[in-house]
């Protein structure tokens, strides 16, 4: 079959040390942001996502963003919110990446940009 390649090979775990490496090279100030965000791997966005972002593929999304910006918060928020979350979408980046150097570029992209948007940057506004 043309075209078809294999995913890489990559270990939950090992997948998992590439995001604390990515959190570990963050500057200061933003590193300490990111304590307030619970980051967590899945391997598959689910379809109740892919379908509120009104999205056709799994593949179109490699993390997501779940919270209030700290730019959004104030001391009149109600209580009982659930913590600002990231997801990292494990597949995703797998199926992109043709070596494992590029999932860890792509694993640190990722995980920046989501942190970006807790502290209120847009898509357009990115470090990257």
């Amino acid at each position: 079959m043309a075209g078809f390649r294999q995913p890489l090979t990559v270990s939950p775990e090992e997948f998992a040390q590439w995001i604390q490496e990515a959190l570990a090279g963050l500057p200061a100030p933003f590193a300490s942001l990111a304590d307030e965000v619970s980051i967590v791997v899945e391997e598959e966005p689910s379809a109740e996502v892919l379908q509120e972002f009104e999205l056709e593929s799994e593949d179109d999304l490699l993390g997501l963003y779940q919270g209030v910006s700290i730019d959004e918060t104030s001391f009149f928020q109600p209580a009982g919110e659930l913590p600002a979350r990231v997801a990292i979408y494990r597949g995703p980046i797998l199926r992109l990446c043709r070596t494992k150097d590029e999932v860890i570029h792509e694993v640190r992209d990722t995980v920046v940009h989501e942190l970006g948007h807790h502290i209120g940057l847009g898509d357009e506004d990115m470090p990257y």
